[in-house]
């Protein structure tokens, strides 16, 4: 078995190049944006798979998936270094395993095709990318199709959404493979382009005659929960919040709030007193008996609860632990993100608050915003809200993709969208995912700015996958149609 198993993996070099080309398309994703490495690396990878046999392109695959997840996601090992001295000892093993085990998505989608195993590839990606927004609560970071959200390509995903955007790109890339057709594969590319910066070009709505306060307070994440600073931090919020002039809303960040409000009900007089008449949507946490919720809270310009939301796309071991009860009494294990025992209880479901003359508003807390079809079975809003504390992610990759992902939502849906960070990007995007306003990075300050005016529902907010859906089943039934060859 053993001699079998050998036989049937590529030799060391071509695992190294198989990495490497991986390594290179992950260039795509934020904070780089390089496409133009990210495209070609990507069919590089595919040439590489397509012309091996199948096992050993299954191996090619998942290394260079691995090659991929392993650049793209290296922001995975800061979580694990806010309490270097207890958990620091996993943030070498975080990196390869979350990197080799998002490849198996990659290697199955190499393992399928006995023919036309280049253009099975390309097409198996695309499915795999798919999935993996959806299996085991999904993880939908990082697609193919996000190494274009910094162009007018993106604009695409009002009609097709990130699955559209990922089948764009692996088919441009295989094109590239086919030396005749990869002048094609650049006049696609041309085509879409230019069709987005028409779309850019379209004259938007004038901005709704609302202003928003922005608040950033720049907490470390060592420093957030510390019971000595948290005064420091809630002093820091109020006064933000009473700066004059006075605005229509005030947003604070995801668990912001560095009390339990429903322990301490004067606090709520304290902000409504700080905001002098605005409204004021507070990240926080709440409790019920031995439970626990991040959640936000809109509280009047007389201190009574408007409205509340509480997150329900919860992050595994970040916001909760599978058979959490049982891991915190054998081996002290908690999720990383709660201070409430061993993490926060799901939400309800997607919802959309209605704040009277402020609008109706989808609220998305943190990751929430990286999955397209939690705003999808609910009432269309007119724009969309994230708070997030971006702070476990740290200062070089991950807050930029994070912030790119939910820009994103913005294109696809045609709604403005707000984004306050604890620490990370804070702005405001129009319903193109054009910023209109914004804050340093890693600043304790605020923003005021006026709230734009969304767009008519896109074919994709109307349709979701499914017009995605009709084009890979085609592309599938060509790739396994027995009297076609389809090489690179």
């Amino acid at each position: 078995m053993r001699q079998r198993l050998t036989a049937e993996m590529p030799d060391w070099r071509r695992i190294g190049i198989a990495a490497a080309l991986g390594l290179g398309a992950a260039l795509g994703q934020a904070p780089l944006g390089a496409w133009y490495l990210a495209l070609p690396a990507l069919a590089g990878l595919i040439a590489l798979v397509g012309r091996a046999p199948r096992r050993e392109g299954v191996w090619l695959a998942w290394f260079g998936g691995a090659g991929y997840f392993m650049a793209a996601l290296n922001w995975i090992v800061q979580p694990f270094m806010v309490d270097a001295a207890q958990d620091g000892w996993m943030a070498p093993f975080a990196l390869p395993l979350m990197g080799f085990g998002l490849a198996l998505f990659w290697a199955a989608a190499a393992w399928p095709w006995a023919r036309n195993r280049a253009f099975g590839f390309a097409l198996g990606l695309a499915v795999a990318e798919l999935a993996r927004g959806y299996v085991l609560t999904g993880f939908p970071w990082a697609l193919l199709g996000h190494i274009w959200i910094d162009t007018p390509v993106a604009q695409a995903a009002a009609w097709v959404g990130p699955t559209g955007l990922t089948v764009l790109t692996v088919m441009l890339a295989f094109g590239l493979t086919l030396g005749r057709w990869a002048l094609a594969s650049g006049v696609v590319l041309a085509a879409v382009w230019g069709l987005g910066l028409w779309t850019l070009a379209q004259p938007m709505p004038a901005p709704r005659e609302i202003t928003l306060r922005l608040v950033q307070p720049d907490a470390a994440q060592q420093a957030k929960w510390d019971p000595a600073l948290a005064q420091q931090f809630f002093d820091r919020l109020l006064a933000f919040t009473a700066a004059k002039p006075a605005v229509d809303l005030v947003i604070w960040p995801e668990t912001a709030l560095p009390y339990l409000i429903d322990r301490h009900p004067e606090i709520a007089d304290m902000i409504a007193e700080a905001a002098g008449g605005a409204q004021v949507a507070v990240g926080l946490q709440r409790t019920e008996g031995d439970r626990a919720w991040n959640s936000m809270l809109v509280l009047g310009a007389d201190g009574s609860r408007v409205a509340s939301y509480d997150k329900f796309h919860l992050v595994p071991f970040g916001e909760y632990i599978p058979f959490g009860d049982a891991l915190f009494r054998w081996a002290n294990i908690s999720a990383f993100a709660s201070q409430m025992g061993n993490g926060y209880t799901a939400g309800l479901g997607p919802q959309v608050l209605d704040l009277g003359a402020l609008g109706k508003v989808q609220p998305l807390i943190c990751y929430e915003a990286v999955f397209p079809q939690d705003l999808r079975g609910v009432e269309r809003a007119d724009w969309l809200l994230q708070i997030t504390n971006d702070a476990w992610f740290g200062t070089w990759t991950g807050p930029f993709q994070h912030a790119a992902q939910a820009r994103l939502r913005a294109i696809e849906q045609g709604l403005p969208l707000v984004r306050v960070a604890n620490t990370g990007v804070t702005a405001v995007y129009d319903a193109r995912g054009r910023v209109t306003a914004s804050l340093p990075f890693g600043t304790a300050t605020y923003l005021d700015a006026a709230l734009p005016a969304p767009l008519p529902a896109t074919p994709y907010a109307r349709l979701g996958e499914l017009p995605v859906l009709v084009l890979l089943a085609g592309l599938a039934s060509c790739a396994l149609w027995p009297r076609r060859r389809l090489t690179a």
